[in-house]
């Protein structure tokens, strides 16, 4: 007889207003398997791992644990039944400090106050057994994502869950952190763990995964064993048709000089030094530039600086010209006016005001236009048959159109709005920072087609990606930042990875033309 599995989810329907995001779905987990989840923007994957964590209530359906029936009320039953979830989404208390956020709600208590020494010994065990090395005393608003996703898989590991869910948990990881996760999930399940694994990336799930189950508009297509599939085959499973993984693009025509930097630094909130030391680049009309590096080496305070969202260090030298205008010490909406478009790394935080509709946030950008406001009035006609339009062009999905409210929507969708919005507005720079973070291989070919479109109708691209294969595919000039200083310029046509990834980790320099 077999074992039975440790996890059954049977014809589980969800409903929200206007969709059923999960049709009458079934999923099977084995003990001791990596099992991928895979699906387009709103297919309903995280929707169904909510419902497994408690999250989410299902109309119809039932759980089984063991063989046995479970009732799943909320995280708290979860967690006792040995269930954890990292979220896509982080949650976490921003100015609380790693430690505190980790033994949140489990805290240990010695003669009736909370036990931090106990706390901190086991988390830095955990760490240093898994490979995901803290610092307890930082607070989680000071670190970088990666570091964030670090605390979200110890806080399960803290609260010894066996059944582990991971929803998107590379979308914000650099090469070198993902290919450390695959060795932790690894491991994981080598000690008895099961892993349910959502995911958008191909390769990790031929790399690390047992089987695969793939969902597509709320609706169940097929289990496979990754052993006897591809990825072609898979991609096919989830959009229905094939995908190109390749960009298409002519040569850049690089023209008109549009982003010129000069000598700009930016302090670090975390240390004493600077984040961003001495930068000077330009990008012209007709070139898509990317900004390559292992997160936290500076690319993120270097696009605050240049977007207006953090102030620059002091210095008589340090000047931003956008299309020769000096924006230097310019406001954000000042900026955005003199043709700045901007897709941010942190959707919630910086793109997004969650609790607005979808067609309020397609007008964040010029909502103060007289094609949307009259008389300090919205003409709220016009806002609504622009956003349709928009959600139309771009294929942004949710349940009640226009009018959702965006915290109801997915990830992916949620993204694809951001990028409808900046690449609409008129615009002669984009800067594009991580753009197709969270996104499915359809959309991901889609979205590079519109940025290399975008350059060929004469705008000048700004990249900052932590995908290499989205570096090289899309960059016409690749520059390389470690430790927040520009090290190396490089050809996209004549360079490697592997070469790359030297830059990356400085382990190369190539300054002013010459490499060492």
């Amino acid at each position: 007889m077999n074992e039975p599995y440790i996890i059954e989810m049977l014809h589980i329907t969800k409903k929200f207003p206007g969709i059923i995001a999960n049709d009458d779905i079934t999923l099977q987990l084995k003990k001791g398997e990596i099992h991928a989840l895979l699906g387009e923007n709103g297919a309903g994957k995280s929707t169904l791992m909510s419902v497994l964590f408690g999250l989410y209530q299902a109309e119809e359906g039932e759980i089984k644990k063991d063989g046995k029936n479970v009732k799943i009320q909320n995280p708290n039953d979860a967690t006792a039944l040995g269930i954890g979830m990292v979220h896509q989404h982080f949650k976490l208390v921003e100015c609380f400090t790693v430690l505190d956020n980790i033994i949140l709600g489990t805290e240990p208590v010695k003669n009736g106050f909370v036990d931090r020494k106990t706390a901190r010994t086991k988390i830095l065990d955990l760490s240093e057994r898994y490979g995901l090395s803290v610092d307890p005393d930082a607070k989680i608003e000071d670190i970088s994502v990666g570091m964030q996703q670090r605390v979200e898989i110890l806080k399960m590991l803290y609260r010894e869950n066996e059944i582990l869910i991971f929803d998107e948990p590379t979308a914000v990881l650099t090469p070198q952190e993902i290919t450390e996760l695959m060795k932790i999930m690894k491991n994981l399940v080598a000690e008895g763990k099961s892993i349910l694994f959502i995911t958008h990336k191909l390769n990790e799930i031929m790399a690390v995964a047992d089987r695969c189950s793939v969902l597509c508009k709320g609706k169940y297509i097929g289990t496979v064993d990754i052993s006897a599939t591809s990825k072609e085959e898979l991609s096919r499973m989830m959009v229905g048709r094939d995908v190109n993984f390749s960009v298409d693009k002519a040569d850049a025509k690089p023209g008109k000089l549009i982003l010129k930097v000069e000598h700009m630094n930016v302090a670090s909130k975390i240390h004493k030094n600077l984040a961003v030391k001495d930068v000077s680049l330009e990008v012209h009309a007709g070139e898509i530039v990317s900004i390559a590096g292992i997160d936290g080496n500076g690319q993120d305070e270097f696009i605050y600086g240049l977007t207006g969202l953090e102030k620059l260090a002091e210095s008589e030298h340090t000047h931003i010209l956008l299309d020769g205008t000096d924006i230097t010490k310019k406001s954000i909406r000042e900026r955005s006016k003199a043709g700045m478009s901007h897709i941010p790394a942190d959707r919630h935080k910086y793109g997004l005001v969650l609790d607005y509709t979808l067609e309020q946030n397609m007008v964040l950008q010029r909502y103060w236009s007289g094609e949307f406001q009259k008389y300090d009035f919205i003409k709220n006609k016009e806002v609504s048959a622009f956003s349709k339009e928009l959600i139309e062009k771009f294929d942004v999905r949710s349940g009640q159109g226009n009018k959702t409210v965006v915290r109801a929507m997915s990830g992916g969708n949620q993204q694809k709005a951001i990028i409808a919005r900046e690449l609409d507005k008129e615009h002669k720079l984009l800067i594009a920072v991580q753009p197709t973070r969270g996104l499915d291989v359809g959309a991901i070919e889609y979205i590079h087609r519109q940025i290399v479109a975008d350059r060929d109708n004469g705008a000048a691209v700004l990249l900052v990606s932590y995908e290499l294969d989205e570096v090289m595919n899309l960059s016409d000039r690749i520059l390389v930042m470690y430790e927040g200083e520009i090290v190396g310029e490089l050809s996209p046509k004549k360079t490697s990875p592997e070469e790359l990834g030297l830059y990356m980790a400085g382990a190369k320099r190539n300054v002013g033309g010459a490499a060492s």
